[in-house]
């Protein structure tokens, strides 16, 4: 039962860290994006634990590197707000990007290719 609501609060917190990009790169005033940025390292940091609660309570730490590239993933998408405060790339292409990459990350959590 426990493991249902840590993938439930897992995924949750995904759609926290895309809401929060998206928030990002959209907002207006400086208030908003600190809204956003404040749901965007909560919604990171909760992910994270819960996380790592369902790899090392499934026992999946052994299986192989997917989720270490999981890990990498989720860190360049902590520093996406930071992209989009510098105007480093247009916003639009900024979360196309994220999206992409949050696809991969659930690739390799349900298939584990490696």
């Amino acid at each position: 039962m426990f493991v249902f609501i840590s993938q439930a609060l897992h995924v949750f917190a995904a759609f926290g860290v895309f809401a929060a990009i998206g928030a990002v790169c959209l907002a207006g005033s400086d208030t908003h994006r600190k809204a956003a940025a404040i749901l965007h390292g909560v919604s990171l940091l909760v992910l994270l634990l819960f996380g790592l609660h369902l790899l090392f309570s499934q026992k999946l730490v052994g299986t192989g590197g997917w989720w270490h590239a999981k890990i990498v993933i989720w860190l360049v998408l902590g520093a996406a707000p930071a992209i989009a405060r510098r105007k480093a790339l247009p916003g639009g292409a900024l979360l196309g990007i994220c999206l992409v990459l949050g696809a991969i990350a659930a690739f390799l959590g349900l298939a584990k290719p490696f």
